[in-house]
């Protein structure tokens, strides 16, 4: 099959969950035979290649407006794909997806991925919430075929499109723990001594609730936020001076690869103080170095089956610090760690993932 994938800011090592997302999908996909293409937002691109793991990329204009960019890029995607007549169509997120009833009237077939109702996002406005509700309409009505990641967003897809979805869920890789620890000297982080969080600075992730949290916790750890953001906010402004307002906070900016795998590895507890969530590959990625965790108790949270104690109420600062210093108290074992990687690998193996999308590919092509 060919297979045109759009709706994503590109790969590799470009921050976001639906960029983590292809990143771990297709390349298994490509290596399974098929031709996959994925076109790429050329401002968000690092390394100007043709060809990553297999699968080929195509770099194309975006705008750097957040309100506009997806859909500008998606419809350029979408001109590009026309020229290259894939199989198929794969568009990711409901904000690219408000296009997909032009890629049908363009004759292709076309396969939607619901990551979550980015509308419930804080940061975006009336007009821009509106657009993105109408993107989930389209996507689940006018699509061949749809792609759910949590039983959360099907319900969302049965209710509002009224058609029964391909649930798929996010995955992970059971991960080699490292014995170095050379970039958290360099950063200045103390092995398992320190509270980790990996996400944007953007609103909805709560990490304002984090930090506020974390002030009032008299204890000698630290806390470690791996992340950035995609465009300079006052809200990214308003994180950074509250982090450095306690030097006991220790920002490194988006990270990948080893520094990642280090920050993971030597974590004392992972926290994810989410209001929204598709279903969190960074929760996930957490689990699968079997580190206790704490999240918000928002849908998609729960949706991973924690104990309750792994649960606070999302928004409830006085809350989740209680929560925190009553885990920090806690040790898994190393045979209740090795439990917790197992069950996540079990439910969220990646090359059972790309089986499975495949199989939606074929389902929609025969339609």
């Amino acid at each position: 099959m060919r297979i045109f994938v759009a709706g994503t800011r590109g790969i590799p090592d470009i921050p976001g969950g639906v960029e983590k997302h292809c990143e771990e999908l297709f390349p298994r996909i490509a290596a399974k035979g098929h031709d996959v293409f994925l076109c790429t937002r050329k401002s968000y691109v690092k390394q100007r290649i043709n060809e990553w793991r297999g699968v080929k990329l195509i770099h194309c204009f975006n705008p750097r407006k957040k309100s506009f960019e997806a859909i500008v890029h998606t419809f350029i995607a979408l001109l590009k794909a026309r020229w290259l007549c894939p199989d198929v169509v794969h568009i990711h997120a409901i904000g690219p997806s408000v296009l997909t009833p032009l890629a049908r009237l363009m004759g292709l077939k076309v396969v939607v991925t619901n990551h979550g109702p980015d509308y419930d996002r804080q940061k975006w406005g009336t007009a821009a919430k509106f657009v993105l509700r109408l993107g989930e309409k389209l996507g689940g009505l006018y699509a061949n075929e749809v792609i759910a990641i949590s039983s959360v967003i099907a319900g969302i897809i049965r209710e509002r499109c009224h058609r029964e979805p391909n649930l798929i869920y996010n995955g992970v890789n059971l991960p080699k723990k490292r014995r170095q620890s050379d970039f958290l000297a360099q950063v200045g982080a103390a092995p398992f001594q320190y509270v980790l969080a990996v996400a944007r600075f953007v609103p909805e992730k709560g990490l304002h609730d984090l930090i506020s949290a974390f002030k009032a916790i008299g204890s000698g750890v630290q806390l470690v936020i791996a992340g950035s953001a995609d465009h300079d906010t006052a809200y990214s402004r308003k994180l950074r001076q509250m982090a450095a307002e306690d030097d006991r906070v220790i920002l490194t900016g988006y990270i990948t690869g080893e520094p990642l795998n280090q920050a993971y590895t030597f974590a004392r507890l992972f926290v994810l103080p989410s209001y929204h969530e598709g279903l969190p590959i960074a929760l996930l990625e957490a689990l699968s170095y079997g580190l206790p965790v704490l999240v918000s108790d928002i849908p998609a949270n729960k949706e991973v089956g924690l104990p309750q104690e792994r649960y606070f109420r999302c928004g409830a600062v006085n809350d989740l610090r209680e929560r925190i210093e009553i885990l920090l108290k806690k040790r898994l074992s190393e045979e209740e760690r090795q439990g917790i990687r197992n069950q996540i690998k079990k439910k969220y193996d990646w090359d059972v993932i790309a089986e499975q999308t495949i199989e939606v590919y074929r389902k929609a092509i025969s339609k």
